[in-house]
């Protein structure tokens, strides 16, 4: 076995053939308990038809965002999803409005992932004192409620920006997402590879990084799948009720916009934007669900 004494020698992570061939073998064997499970395959479906949905939007979408017709037109062949209040096409509107739904979910959870992993793999590791002070911060965001939180820094500060919303969702959503990789850690540490590692006179960083922290990405990644429709659904809560950019195709700022109308009679306002929120966070749940059962993640509920 080679050691790390000398510049000269291989250093920790590098691996020979036979891990390289594992690892390839057990991804091969995730994406076949992927293809297996229909729970998984059809969110995956519903994931991927979204993304292309946003990515090819001004192909798709027959209308412009800044293009007005008639008002509360119904359905139609000309208008698959009726129009708006402001003459705008509903089929449209949502197709545009999955971009924003798609990048506050994405970047949200991107936000968490760089708090709350950094949080709570530094608390895992080197647990006492750190770990005490540092859960206990957590442990007081955590008994707040998110969503009013939101609320109240986005009216404090005024805020009408989707990016500064995603930022301030993802500023304030870490703590979950923190004590759950610091209890990976926890566990980690005390494998006989963190030991080894320790005995061959790895650093902490290089133990953290390297060893214990690729270990833990499995229950990581499950849990930002799943977590990215719950941002979704914030920022739509927000934008229902007032806050945010109304000039946005948002799907929060359409449904905002049908509530009255419904009364009216005006039932397709309200119900599609609806359907696109239902069924975004179906196929992210689904497949998140799909993914936790393949890489054998122990349950996760936030």
């Amino acid at each position: 076995m080679t050691t790390l004494n000398g510049g000269s020698n291989t250093e920790l992570d590098d691996k020979p053939e036979v891990y390289k061939l594992s690892r390839a073998t057990r991804l091969f064997t995730v994406w076949r308990k992927l293809k297996r499970s229909k729970m998984a395959v059809t969110g995956f479906g519903i994931v991927v038809f979204m993304v292309l949905l946003a990515l090819f939007a001004p192909i798709i979408a027959p209308y412009g965002q800044k293009e007005y017709m008639a008002s509360y037109r119904p359905p139609t062949m000309e208008h698959l999803f009726g129009t708006d209040g402001r003459g705008r096409d509903m089929f449209s509107m949502i197709v545009y409005g999955s971009r924003i739904s798609l990048y506050v979910g994405a970047a949200a959870v991107a936000i968490e992932l760089l708090i709350g992993i950094s949080f709570g793999m530094t608390s895992g590791y080197f647990g006492g004192k750190i770990d005490e002070i540092m859960m206990r911060m957590t442990d007081v965001i955590m008994t707040l409620p998110e969503l009013m939180l939101l609320i109240l820094a986005v009216a404090l500060f005024q805020v009408t920006s989707v990016h500064i919303i995603v930022l301030i969702m993802g500023v304030i959503g870490w703590p979950f997402m923190a004590r759950v990789v610091r209890s990976e850690f926890l566990s980690l540490r005390e494998r006989t590879f963190v030991e080894a590692a320790k005995s061959m006179g790895a650093s902490s960083w290089r133990i953290i990084v390297h060893h214990i922290l690729p270990n833990a990405l499995s229950t990581i990644i499950v849990l930002a799948t799943m977590e990215i429709p719950w941002y979704i659904f914030y920022e739509a809560s927000l934008t229902f009720l007032g806050f945010g950019d109304r000039a946005s195709p948002s799907w929060g700022v359409l449904l905002e916009g049908g509530q009255y109308p419904l009364l009216g009679g005006y039932w397709w306002v309200i119900t599609f934007p609806g359907l696109a929120l239902f069924f975004i966070s179906l196929g992210f749940n689904l497949f998140g669900d799909g993914l936790r059962d393949a890489l054998d993640v122990k349950q996760i509920e936030r």
